[in-house]
């Protein structure tokens, strides 16, 4: 039997791709925080911490498996390869929504402030929210220019009209009832920051100081930003189709008023032939003409691999015997 809203069973969800430097640092983190909540009587003690190993290629799964041998606390699945940051985000919270009342979503590197977790499960406690997004509140451990490509980010998504929360990655408290209804979004092109507002239900944000990384290397340079900037963008709206039809009408009428004039000065004996104008004007049409068949051919690309409805994720070990969980 679950334990009700005010003593909540509780998994922290936390993605893992070669984190074999920071895993044994972050680990002991995670379990303090479990224990502590638990000595202050606002979770469960049938809480876990839930490690996904997303097909890493050094000792990071064998380090979840000897943390889950030594204390009862910790748990762990490994898929069958790297699928990616949001689907291993996604293959723990589906792992996780049958088997607690709340899940806090959170990157292995200790970046994300974990005290940030007490006002969280508070949010959902007290105030019945049901979404708690965790909010960076400053960047100041971030140089210039991460800090500006990230914040740049958040305005192009919100621009292009994907709903998302300024400045919120992947740090969130989902409750069992929004993971099951969020079990219904089928996609295989995922954007789990998109995505989430759209299921709906009680949210808050919670904001907190983003550190640095505690060992190892970033796993998110900034070509991975810009693809799931992208991705995102492609996958939650259609305002990019409209940009270009929109751009596409005023280069045609450009066009048309060229034609016009062209005809005009013909007719009067003002024409001079000239290459470098011809040129120019086919070149920058064609190039339009490009970017809006790339654009295009995006979207055609995800309505192709979203009819394949091929597995999102797929475990091929855990911790435990499925049969005693």
């Amino acid at each position: 039997m679950k334990a009700t809203r005010e003593n909540p069973i509780l998994y922290i969800v936390i993605p893992c791709y070669n984190e074999q430097e920071v895993l044994p640092i972050t680990s002991k983190l995670f379990l303090k925080k479990i224990t502590d909540l638990v000595a202050a009587g606002k979770i469960s003690d049938d809480s876990r911490v839930l490690f996904v190993n997303d097909g890493s290629k050094d000792k990071t799964w064998s380090i979840i498996c000897d943390l889950a041998k030594s204390d009862k606390h910790y748990i762990g699945i490994s898929q069958s390869r790297n699928r990616g940051h949001q689907n291993a985000v996604l293959a723990g919270l589906m792992e996780a929504k049958d088997k607690c009342d709340i899940t806090i979503s959170i990157d292995c590197d200790g970046q994300d402030d974990i005290n940030a977790m007490d006002a969280m499960v508070d949010a959902y406690v007290n105030d019945g929210c049901e979404v708690v997004y965790g909010v960076r509140s400053k960047r100041d451990t971030d140089t210039f220019f991460k800090r500006f490509t990230a914040e740049s980010f958040y305005k192009l998504l919100n621009a292009m009209g994907a709903e998302v929360v300024y400045n919120h990655a992947d740090y969130r408290l989902m409750s069992a009832r929004v993971l099951h209804e969020f079990a219904n979004f089928k996609e295989v092109n995922l954007f789990l920051r998109g995505m989430v507002p759209l299921v709906g239900f009680k949210s808050t944000s919670v904001a907190y100081a983003r550190h640095e990384r505690i060992a190892g290397e970033s796993h998110y340079p900034l070509s991975k930003m810009l693809s799931l900037a992208f991705d995102g963008i492609t996958s939650l709206s259609v305002k990019p189709i409209r940009f270009i039809t929109g751009f596409g009408v005023i280069v045609a009428l450009i066009s048309f008023i060229g034609v016009i004039w062209a005809i005009v000065e013909a007719l009067l004996g003002a024409t001079v032939s000239g290459w470098a104008s011809m040129t120019s004007i086919i070149c920058f049409v064609s190039g339009v003409q490009l970017i809006c068949l790339g654009v295009i051919g995006e979207y055609i690309g995800k309505i192709y691999m979203e009819t394949k409805r091929r597995p999102r994720y797929i475990i091929s070990d855990r911790t435990w015997d499925e049969d005693e969980k």
